[in-house]
């Protein structure tokens, strides 16, 4: 199994640097970044940094969105990098939340993903595309350029496109059966559209914080921690039960039941331990959804992600105990996982 870190990039950009190449240190595979370019730092800028300063780490967001740069544009911003260093970039891209909505505009359709992802990755990898009635292709691009595009998605449709489009599906919580439901989801996709499901690489991304014991305090300080990301989750879900309804058959109730006391949400804690509009998230999600616990938690949920089909884990770092984690993860949970 391979395994990512997930950073913000606030500033300091050189404190994203430096957590990128411990976590290289420790065994970590990828580097990926939130993209939302009003909150955080602009991650292509830190990318080229966080490239020079490592020589193993594939980088990428996650998320980019089609609405907040034009697509030639991505695509010659990751060809550059790889021109660079090698094809060590992902291209992680979404419907858009924060850096959407912030910038006052609405996420983007699955149709625009969809043909988003055909021309950055065409681009990306010295073809032609159609910018919507003009072909272009970039002359510098040496041979073999490559850049895979990752589709995140939780609801039917977007698992479907993942299936039958993406290069790999970034799911973002860890809940074992919900991995379970939305892999096979994908990957019956992919079948029915001819393509070979191990084609597609899964993604696992949740926070992990690691606790020195199982004891009652020690947990409700990891879950703490960790309770904004089932805020932030509670976006997309928010947006599902808009579209399909609080009880529908196509969103399974073990993803929608948790946001019936949300209430709203302020993009100015996004991400962050503190988020003040997190309060309804019940330990129980950050349970399911997180990987908190002792080393031994970890490597027990790891494995059975791993027998699930998931590819790589995604740690994201977001919280008072970074660097243990990064380290706990490279001495131990890494090479119990992958030994």
């Amino acid at each position: 199994m391979d395994f990512g870190l997930v950073l913000q990039t606030d500033p300091p950009a050189s404190k994203v640097v430096e957590l990128m190449q411990r976590a290289e240190d420790n065994g970590f595979t990828y580097g990926w970044t939130f993209d939302s370019a009003v909150l955080w730092q602009e991650p292509f800028v830190i990318y080229s940094q966080i490239l020079a300063g490592t020589s193993r780490l594939t980088v990428g967001p996650m998320v980019t969105n089609p609405g907040t740069r034009t697509w030639e544009v991505t695509a010659s911003t990751f060809a550059t990098l790889n021109d660079m260093f090698g094809n060590r970039t992902v291209c992680g891209i979404g419907r858009g939340d924060s850096a959407m909505r912030v910038a006052g505009r609405a996420p983007n359709t699955l149709a625009r993903i969809s043909e988003a992802m055909k021309v950055i990755r065409a681009l990306g990898s010295g073809q032609e595309a159609d910018l919507g009635g003009t072909v272009i292709r970039f002359p510098w691009i040496k041979e073999g350029a490559e850049l895979p595009v990752w589709m995140a998605a939780y609801g039917p449709k977007a698992l479907k496109m993942t299936g039958e489009e993406a290069d790999g599906f970034i799911l973002q919580l860890s809940d074992l059966y919900l991995t379970e439901y939305m892999v096979k989801a994908v990957k019956d996709a992919a079948v029915a559209a001819g393509r070979d499901p191990g084609d597609v690489k899964i993604c696992v991304a949740a926070p992990a914080y690691v606790t020195d014991d199982d004891s009652p305090e020690a947990l409700a300080h990891a879950r703490d921690q960790c309770r904004w990301f089932g805020g932030m989750v509670g976006n997309h879900v928010a947006d599902l039960v808009s579209k399909y309804g609080a009880h529908s058959s196509q969103v399974p109730e073990e993803l929608t039941d948790y946001i019936k006391a949300r209430e709203g949400y302020d993009y100015s804690h996004h991400g962050r331990s503190d988020n003040p509009d997190t309060a309804f998230v019940p330990d129980e999600i950050v349970d399911r959804f997180c990987v908190i616990g002792p080393v031994e938690k970890h490597i027990e949920k790891l494995n059975a992600l791993r027998a699930l089909g998931v590819d790589q884990f995604a740690v994201y770092d977001m919280h008072d105990a970074r660097e243990k984690v990064i380290d706990a993860y490279g001495t131990t949970v890494i090479p119990a996982v992958n030994g």
